[in-house]
């Protein structure tokens, strides 16, 4: 690194060295650190590329590796919610809300000094983006959803927009034998192998087929925020803030951004139908539907989700693009 640096101060070294090298180290460089909130909560980031359009990731543990490959002429940030990643574990559980997850990613924009940003937001993320959006409307460029979650909770759809292995997906046995490590305490005795054990059983529901599991990345473990003994602590407080929303649908059409939802066929941690719901009840939203993939569709068609993403964050609507005009689809 400090050879780039050293050469860089010459002007014609360094378009040779760019010229030749046009992904050198230099360019590809991370800086990590945190972000620290208003109740002192610290949030853990990652930061590459060095491009004009900003653009800011929660979910940043899960999403790193493969979400990366967006930094060509951009500046990603990656962030870990409070109590999630490398963030530190919140023991105000009264903060524990979708709410203060807006919160702190305008937290994370002042931070770098960002005028305006892009946000991809996946899971329950794509509903946390667009209630972003409504509070802070100066403040947005464009918006990506994957895999999001309804805008209200529980919302049933049409059989064809649902999976329809929800329950069937896991291996019994394996479950079965999850529940045991439990029942026995070795979730609390040994948290770190056994979230590691949990992982490779249940990581199988992320993707369409089963022999892709392997794909889904690895290491989460690696966070005490993500041992099932915690997460679950996370889980009871947060989501019901998620249940418990009203996001209406004159609010989310008050959101004038460009929106990408991207979604897969066969999720089965949130439906099909709440992608096209999405980008229905958003005005100015196209959906991009990944056939037979699930609620990582990435890992089972990372050419067209990136190539999409990447089309898009560059002020173009990608070619595999439906202006939505019905939640029901062909079924």
């Amino acid at each position: 690194m400090s050879f780039i640096k050293s050469v860089g101060r010459t002007s014609a070294l360094a378009f040779l060295l760019t010229s030749i090298f046009p992904h050198s180290e230099a360019q590809n460089r991370i800086e990590e650190g945190y972000v620290t909130t208003s109740d002192n909560v610290r949030l853990f980031y990652r930061k590459t590329g060095s491009g004009r359009q900003a653009v800011v990731i929660p979910l940043g543990f899960m999403l790193f590796e493969d979400f990366k490959r967006l930094a060509e002429g951009r500046t990603l940030v990656f962030y870990d919610m409070r109590n999630r990643g490398r963030s530190d574990s919140a023991a105000d559980t009264a903060n524990l809300t979708i709410q203060q997850d807006v919160d702190d990613l305008e937290k994370i924009r002042q931070h770098f000094g960002f005028e305006k940003i892009s946000l991809i937001g996946e899971s329950y993320l794509g509903m946390m983006i667009v209630m972003y959006a409504i509070e802070h409307p100066n403040r947005v460029d464009r918006l990506i959803q994957i895999g999001a979650v309804p805008r209200k909770f529980g919302t049933e759809y049409p059989a064809h927009l649902m999976a329809d292995d929800a329950s069937t997906v896991l291996d019994q046995n394996e479950v079965n034998k999850l529940r045991k490590l439990r029942e026995e305490g070795y979730h609390k005795t040994n948290p770190k192998d056994y979230c590691e054990k949990e992982w490779l059983v249940t990581r199988v529901q992320l993707v369409g087929k089963r022999e892709d599991a392997h794909k889904v990345g690895t290491g989460y473990c690696d966070h005490p925020n993500e041992w099932p003994v915690n997460l679950d602590r996370h889980f009871q407080h947060h989501f019901v803030s998620v249940q418990r929303l009203n996001l209406s649908k004159e609010q989310v059409a008050k959101v004038s951004n460009p929106v990408l939802t991207i979604h897969g066929t066969r999720d089965r941690n949130a439906p099909y139908g709440g992608g096209r719901e999405w980008a229905l009840t958003l005005p100015n939203a196209r959906l991009v539907t990944i056939e037979g993939a699930a609620h990582f569709p990435w890992i089972e068609a990372p050419d067209l989700v990136f190539s999409s993403i990447d089309t898009f964050l560059k002020g173009r609507w990608p070619a595999k693009t439906e202006k939505v005009k019905a939640i029901s689809s062909d079924g």
